[in-house]
């Protein structure tokens, strides 16, 4: 019978090692499992070189090879949504809590309504774990599932021995994301609407209202007033020109596109970002938090610092603060503090470097991070609620000026028809 060397780790964290028999590799992980181990590589000490083998490695062999397929791109997995995540992860550490092997719980995650995160996602998981596999390694195979950030958090767990811990904070770590990105979209409805409704009334008032005034209009010998005479030259300009509109609307977003594409584009459009008016708050607010909140998780669960920042340096949306996180990462390696190229930077204000500078004297960085990840948050709703309540009465006044043009150019016309009529 086929020998297997496996390493594993029992319910305190401790590794232990060994030389098991079993039939294949799935039964010695079962016999493993029941001896209340888990699992993390298991490989055979004697390769059993038969025809039954071979011929099970050709379907593997095309297993690998059908994604490629235009029908199995279409059912690739959509990155799922923070809050999707979040109830993913929350779910497999409920599972291990409860005192199920990994195996086991990822089998029953297959059942459990994980919106977002199909079944197939948990299957594969089981069968790399089952394989002798880690849960990392098998997670690091689904990039479009589990980002750098996550994988590197639960290796960090897996090798701590506090994988339902690491989980429960990812979890936590992503609901509070989920909640700052629902507090812009929130944020930008009401305006959105407003928007949507003007030009809407606009579009059907120039196009289907008008031109039964006008035809009224053309009947009378009377000059009709400058309103009304700047409306019906628009008018004609859009009913007539509407394809140069559009094509120079599509014409200025290609430009912008391409420009966007480039270095000097990004860059300029980040810098923009981060310095206008009332919306550059929000934006610098949420990339601080964002840094602040992501870097203090992954330290907290035992990632090492200098792969925290280039992590977080991958989830920072923002170019320029990119670079610094990066300069950072190298001034760290050469042995310097986290607080100085923070500093050197002249993009994170003062109170984040001060807290750092803090918590590296006191050994405590990731508890200075958590606690400036909680203030730019509550900044940041703040800060939101502001920029909502001046651009919905700036909305309003814009759209009430618009259809009040509107409104008064028609009704002035009347009025000169009427005064005609009347003399």
């Amino acid at each position: 019978m086929p020998q297997f060397a496996y390493r594993a780790r029992r319910r305190t964290g401790e590794v232990v090692e060994g030389v098991v028999e079993g039939p294949d590799r799935t039964a010695v992980l079962a016999q493993l499992e029941r001896l209340g181990l888990f699992p993390v590589a298991v490989d055979a000490t004697k390769a059993p070189a038969s025809a039954q083998g071979r011929s099970e490695e050709a379907p593997s062999v095309l297993r690998r090879l059908w994604p490629s397929s235009w029908q199995e791109w279409r059912r690739r997995p959509r990155k799922p949504k923070l809050q999707e995540l979040a109830t993913f992860t929350q779910q497999l550490a409920n599972l291990l809590q409860a005192g199920m092997p990994l195996t086991v719980a990822l089998h029953s995650m297959t059942h459990l309504e994980s919106r977002g995160i199909p079944a197939e996602v948990a299957r594969q998981l089981r069968q790399e774990v089952m394989e002798g596999r880690s849960l990392s390694d098998a997670m690091a195979k689904q990039p479009a599932i589990f980002s750098d950030l996550y994988v590197n958090m639960v290796r960090a767990g897996e090798q701590s021995g506090a994988l339902v811990e690491v989980l429960r904070r990812m979890a936590e770590h992503f609901e509070r994301f989920a909640q700052v990105q629902a507090r812009f979209s929130s944020a930008l409805v009401y305006p959105a609407f407003v928007a949507l409704v003007g030009v809407a009334i606009i579009t059907f008032f120039m196009t289907y209202m008008l031109p039964k005034f006008l035809t009224m209009f053309e009947g009378m010998q009377v000059e009709l007033p400058w309103m009304t005479r700047a409306l019906v030259g628009l008018s004609h300009f859009f009913s007539g020109y509407w394809w140069l509109i559009v094509l120079v609307l599509v014409t200025v977003w290609i430009v912008f596109k391409r420009f966007q594409a480039t270095e000097e584009g990004r860059r300029r459009i980040d810098q923009w970002k981060l310095n206008a008016p009332v919306f550059g708050r929000v934006v610098r607010l949420h990339l601080f938090a964002t840094f602040a909140r992501t870097l203090s998780t992954l330290l907290e669960n035992g990632v090492p610092v200098l792969t925290a920042l280039k992590i977080t340096e991958q989830v920072i949306p923002n170019r320029l603060i990119k670079e610094a996180i990066a300069r950072a990462r190298e001034d760290v390696t050469d042995g310097k503090s986290l607080a100085q190229p923070l500093a050197r930077s002249r993009l994170f204000p003062q109170l984040m470097v001060d807290l750092v500078r803090i918590g590296e004297e006191t050994g405590d960085v990731p508890g200075a991070l958590r606690n400036l990840a909680d203030t730019y948050e509550n900044e940041l709703t703040l800060a939101l609620r502001v920029m909502t309540n001046m651009i919905e009465p700036v909305m309003i006044i814009v759209m009430a000026v618009g259809v009040g043009f509107l409104l008064l150019s028609v009704l002035s016309a009347m009025f000169a028809i009427t005064s005609n009529i009347a003399r």
